[in-house]
């Protein structure tokens, strides 16, 4: 029976092909779940792995540096450097230690042996003025 002998034939190539796809299959997810056990996603990482990994090219960058607390602050942007140079040393120590320490203006008041009200003043007065030496170079 010719017609049986071409079943067969049909039914068995069937087997082999679903086979093929079920291992293909299986093999690929294997493949998959054994990667994402070694790779870590860039959103999972902590800040300072991620900072580890990335460059920052800066070729033709001068940086103009300021002393604050033993600390050196480098400024890139030449206009703000220029302004907080023309600041008396103890206001800029005080923006300084604010924005680039993230310090308190009471822990400000401490270092500088100050009162906090009069670091808050001081700093805010301080700031108007580099708002307006800023405003007016451009």
């Amino acid at each position: 029976m010719p017609w049986q002998h071409e079943e067969h034939k049909r039914h068995s190539f069937d087997s082999y092909c679903k086979k093929i796809l079920k291992y293909t299959a299986r093999s690929y997810f294997a493949k998959i779940k054994k990667r994402s056990e070694r790779e870590t996603l860039f959103a999972d990482m902590a800040a300072k792995d991620l900072a580890a990994l990335s460059v920052k090219d800066e070729y033709f960058v001068d940086e103009y540096s300021f002393s604050v607390l033993g600390g050196k602050i480098g400024v890139t942007d030449a206009d703000l450097a220029e302004a907080l140079n023309t600041l008396p040393a103890d206001k800029r120590d005080i923006v300084l230690m604010s924005f680039f320490f993230d310090m308190t203006d009471r822990e400000i008041a401490e270092h500088l042996n100050m009162a906090r009200r009069t670091v808050a003043y001081q700093r805010t007065s301080t700031l108007r003025e580099l708002k307006k030496i800023l405003e007016s170079e451009e």
